[in-house]
Order: structure tokens, then sequence, then C-alpha cells
């Protein structure tokens, strides 16, 4: 059994299908999803499409993301101007140009998506977390919209290590901190759509085009020595 972690992938489905290809998820596999798996790219219907049908192929648990919460909002008649400006439109376009072709089916699994997910070993969040708090009192705009450039995070007081997404890596790189791991890695603007088995370190890297990335297997090793350096130093 495997338990991954994947960054955002905000409407890239054709990496999305290029990952789950190299992946090969099995029944007792967990894929952990960090969220964030609409806006920006060109394909939301069909990434959604793609989890959903995932659900009959493994064990999965689907964060909710910021763009997840934004699109619900649009898809309940709140004003969605600022969110069409921040990737919504593409969205919309992938559902035929009106949101009234989202399907009931993708509304639940919109509304379905959890706020945090937590192992024996690990955390997973979409945004961020504040280290002196369990998952239960985070405060939402700190679960789902703090970059981590906002507010740079410390050891959580559980000791477990945390794995989340939202704050786009430089160079489309994992983001390999002593104590969390952020894996969005900005597949929509050009780098990669990123997983990491949480326990073997085996990483994954696929191009917004679907092309798994060729240096992917020397990442197992740089995850490991992450392990000995100093965490990085908020810039």
């Amino acid at each position: 059994m495997r338990t991954i972690a994947v960054g955002d992938i905000h409407g890239c489905s054709k990496a999305l299908e290029g990952l789950l290809d190299a992946i090969a998820p099995t029944a007792e596999d967990w894929m952990i999803f960090l969220g964030d798996y609409v806006d920006r790219g060109p394909d939301s219907k069909g990434v959604i499409e793609q989890l959903l049908t995932l659900e009959q192929r493994c064990n999965t648990v689907f964060l909710l993301g910021n763009h997840e919460i934004m699109f619900r909002g649009a898809l309940r008649g709140l004003e969605p101007s600022l969110w069409l400006q921040i990737g919504g439109s593409q969205t919309v376009t992938s559902y035929g140009g009106r949101l009234e072709n989202v399907s009931p089916r993708h509304i639940r699994f919109l509304n379905r998506c959890v706020p945090y997910h937590e192992t024996d070993s690990h955390l997973f969040v979409h945004a961020n977390y504040l280290a002196d708090r369990p998952l239960r009192e985070q405060p939402e705009e700190t679960l789902f919209w703090t970059h981590l450039n906002d507010r740079f995070p410390g050891p959580h007081v559980s000791g477990k290590h945390v794995f989340c997404g939202h704050t786009p890596q430089p160079h489309g790189n994992i983001g390999y901190y002593r104590y969390f791991t952020c894996l969005d890695t900005c597949c929509f603007g050009g780098y990669w759509l990123s997983a990491v088995d949480v326990d073997s370190g085996e990483t994954w890297q696929v191009s917004k085009q679907g092309h798994l990335r060729e240096n992917w297997r020397f990442l197992k090793k740089i995850w490991r020595n992450s392990k000995k350096l100093v965490a990085r130093v908020r810039s």
C-alpha cells in the first residue's frame, strides 16, 4: 500500500492523465489530492471527470482548495468577477461557456471535498497551517488562502510532516522543507504536476502535456537529502 500526495492540478487534464499512468495506482493505494483541481488550465471539467473515475480504482481523498471555494460560490450565485479574473473563465469555457452546464455529479464532488486530512504520520492541507493548533482548530483563512511567503510555518505541534500546495514553488521544483513539503509546482504555468509517495519519497513530475520529467528518478535522492538540510529561510 502506498500513500501518494498530489499537488495543484489547475485544469491540466493531460498532466493528470500522464501522472496517473506513471503512478499506476492499485486498489490498496491511497491518493491524497491537495486541492485546486480547477481554474487557470484548459480543462477543469476533464480533471474532475478523471478524479471521479479514479475513485473506482483506488482509495482517494480530495482536499478543498481556494479555487473550489470560489467555483462553488459562483455556482451558488455569488458575484463571480474576481473568480473569473483569476482562472474561473477557463473553467467556464471547459463547461461550454455556461455555469448551467456543470453537472450535478460535479457539483456533488465539489461539495464533498474535505478541509484537511490526517494520518498516523502525516498532515495534508491545501495552503498553510498554524503550527500550534491541531487541524480541527485551523482558521479557514490559513487552510485555504494563506501563502507560505505570507506566513512561513514552523514545525507542527503534532510532530508530523505536513504536505501542502497553493504556493507555486520556484522553477517548478518541489518545495522540500525540513518539516513540510509544498507540491504546487505550477503545472498550468509551464512547469510540472507533482506527486510524492509520502513514505518512500518516490516522486513523479509530469508536464502540462502529460510527459514524465526525464530526471524524475533523481528526485527521490533529493527528498532523502532534504531531511538533513536546515529549513529554508523565508525570502
